[in-house]
């Protein structure tokens, strides 16, 4: 039997950009246990500060209970554990877990089985489980329930139930959080994506839209950032077409858009936890379906050659000034995938570095968002992000690679002895020397 929506206590699996500021929202009117297998990352919470800012240290403080205990008695409320201990009190688990690719751009489905395995040692009959997680249609009831069927010894929708409502979360942004984007819904049977939903709709301020089916919701969160990543490959290459013209994309982009149904997108670095990942999620199932996508696979090799273009382009405009590219020093400005965040996952930043590297460039990287260390663990590159500001005229290129406010007020200008590319268009056209 299902626990009424109104006595729920749903444990959330994986606290990083997407778990966290959903646990906050839940805290508020439900006891919601927050549990990632990360000690540093679960202290940091317990002490009440996110350092990956999605949710201010004020209201992370405001739901927080420091114990079970405290949790029992106010009613809501987030606990913050690594223990698996405390999760099994739960009737919902919502997993949030990371979905990434390996180096062959393979999907890894790792971290959700882990969950799940983790899940299914204390589900109890009358438990309902909801997958968050980016994946590609079949994920869910053909590789996650039957993990959860093996360590529990229950049987799927008999004795416990599954859900996926895909998550929308936009780093970094403030006005589309977690409560004010449109939620899709679905479950495992018609009164569970019902049950789901009804969950759903009792913290999402913007709504909720229950999808048919499970198989549904997730082919519908695939093909979100399938259609941007598309989207944006078309106006990288429109970019390189039109630097060969001699002709600036922004104007032409500018120009076009004056139609009232032209899209806006613009060119650039494609990286994040996203876009830069999901088609290839799609692409993996359509193939062991027995289809090569063309289009997906297109989009996916034009983005990820833009760092490599970036990098040869400011070469070719360093050699027309007559400076010297070898042992020359290079300032990037900024490593995170976007602007004003601190998230580095997947940041294309690190393809721009690589390729001036390799031709034995002194690069530089200046980022006031990017954690050095967690940017040295997993890039190898050494990030300044405090301290003394670089000199600009100490470089023979400036490369503003991500468009943090802070660097839009900086005094860059381009000169017969120093080359400016700006790959986010943010700079005025007449200071620098290239954009994209």
């Amino acid at each position: 039997m299902l626990t009424p929506i109104q006595d729920s206590k749903i444990a959330i699996i994986g606290l990083g950009y997407v778990g966290l500021p959903l646990a906050a929202a839940f805290a508020e009117k439900f006891k919601t246990i927050g549990y990632d297998i990360d000690p540093k990352r679960v202290d940091e919470l317990q002490k009440g500060h996110d350092r990956t800012l999605e949710v201010e240290d004020a209201y992370l403080q405001k739901v927080l209970a420091k114990t079970y205990l405290e949790l029992e008695e106010k009613g809501k409320g987030l606990m913050i554990t690594d223990a698996v201990g405390p999760i099994s009190s739960a009737n919902i688990y919502i997993v949030t877990v990371p979905t990434p690719t390996d180096k062959n751009n393979r999907p890894v489905l790792t971290p959700m089985l882990k969950a799940s395995e983790a899940i299914g040692k204390v589900l109890k009959k009358g438990d309902v489980v909801i997958y968050e997680s980016t994946v590609y249609p079949g994920v869910t009831e053909e590789e996650c329930v039957p993990v959860l069927e093996k360590f529990s010894g229950l049987k799927f929708n008999e004795d416990f139930f599954a859900g996926y409502s895909p998550e929308r979360i936009n780093p970094g942004d403030k006005e589309h959080t977690v409560t004010k984007i449109l939620k899709v819904t679905s479950g495992s049977t018609p009164e569970i994506a019902e049950y789901v939903d009804q969950l759903y709709k009792s913290i999402i301020t913007a709504g909720t839209f229950k999808a048919s089916c499970i198989k549904v919701a997730e082919a519908a969160k695939v093909i979100e950032n399938s259609q941007r990543d598309i989207n944006i490959a078309f106006v990288n290459e429109l970019s390189k077409i039109f630097n060969l013209l001699d002709i600036d994309t922004q104007e032409v982009l500018a120009a076009a858009g004056t139609k009232w149904n032209f899209l806006p997108f613009k060119p650039g670095l494609v990286g994040g936890h996203c876009i830069g990942v999901d088609p290839y999620y799609l692409a993996q199932k359509a193939q062991e379906a027995g289809y090569h996508p063309e289009i997906i696979l297109a989009g996916r090799r034009l983005n990820d050659s833009m760092g490599k273009y970036v990098a040869t382009e400011v070469i070719k405009l360093m050699m027309r000034k007559d400076l010297k590219v070898l042992d020359s020093k290079v300032l990037i400005l900024g490593f995170t995938f976007k602007e004003d965040c601190p998230d580095v996952r997947n940041t294309r930043v690190i393809d721009i570095y690589n390729e001036l590297k390799s031709f034995d460039m002194d690069v530089c990287v200046y980022d006031p968002w990017a954690d050095p260390a967690e940017v040295l663990h997993e890039y190898g590159v050494t990030v300044i992000n405090g301290g003394t500001k670089p000199n600009l005229e100490d470089y023979s290129a400036i490369i503003l690679a991500v468009a943090h406010q802070e660097f839009q007020s900086w005094p860059i200008q381009k000169s017969g002895n120093q080359v400016v590319f700006d790959v986010k268009s943010v700079l005025e056209k007449d200071n620098v020397d290239a954009r994209l």
